[in-house]
C-alpha cells in the first residue's frame, strides 16, 4: 500500500465529523484489511429498547468498508452491504470492526466484516459489495 495513500485515509478518518461523533478510530489499514474500533456509550447509541441501535454498528460498520475499499488511492462506493445482527453489546463495550477484502477485480471489490466486542463476542457480521470507480481519492 502506498504510504502516501494510508496517510491520507488516516488523517481523513481523524477529521472526518461523523467518525468524530462517534468516537470511531482508526487501528489498523492495509490493502487487504481495515480494523476501526469505538466504544459504545448508551446515551449516543441507545434505540427505543435501551439497546445499542442497529445504526451505530452498521456505522462502525461502513467505516471500516469505507476505508478498506480506497487502500488502491480510488474512489469506491457500496453496492450492496448485507449485516446480520447477532447479539447486542453490553454499555460501555468497545467495539472492533474488522474488514478483510474477500476479492477484488478491476470493477467490484468484496469484503467480509466482523464486529466484535472487547471479549471477541460476535456482535454483527457482514459482507459488503463496493463498485471501484477508478476516480482518484479528493483527499490524497
Amino acid at each position: 500500500m502506498d504510504p502516501k495513500v494510508k496517510a491520507a485515509i488516516e488523517n481523513a478518518v481523524r477529521t472526518e465529523p461523523f467518525a468524530r461523533a462517534l468516537g470511531m478510530e482508526l487501528l489498523e489499514l492495509a490493502e487487504d484489511r481495515s480494523l476501526v474500533e469505538m466504544t459504545y456509550i448508551p446515551e449516543q447509541m441507545d434505540n427505543i429498547y435501551g439497546r445499542t441501535h442497529g445504526g451505530a454498528v452498521f456505522a462502525l460498520i461502513d467505516e471500516a468498508f469505507e476505508t478498506v475499499c480506497q487502500t488502491d488511492g480510488t474512489i469506491a462506493v457500496a453496492l450492496n452491504v448485507n449485516v446480520t445482527y447477532v447479539s447486542s453489546p453490553e454499555p460501555g463495550a468497545r467495539l472492533r470492526a474488522e474488514a478483510v477484502q474477500v476479492s477484488r477485480t478491476r470493477k467490484t471489490a468484496l469484503y467480509d466484516i466482523k464486529v466484535t466486542d472487547q471479549n471477541g463476542r460476535l456482535v454483527a457480521s457482514c459482507q459488503a459489495l463496493a463498485f471501484r470507480t477508478g476516480k482518484p481519492i479528493p483527499f490524497l
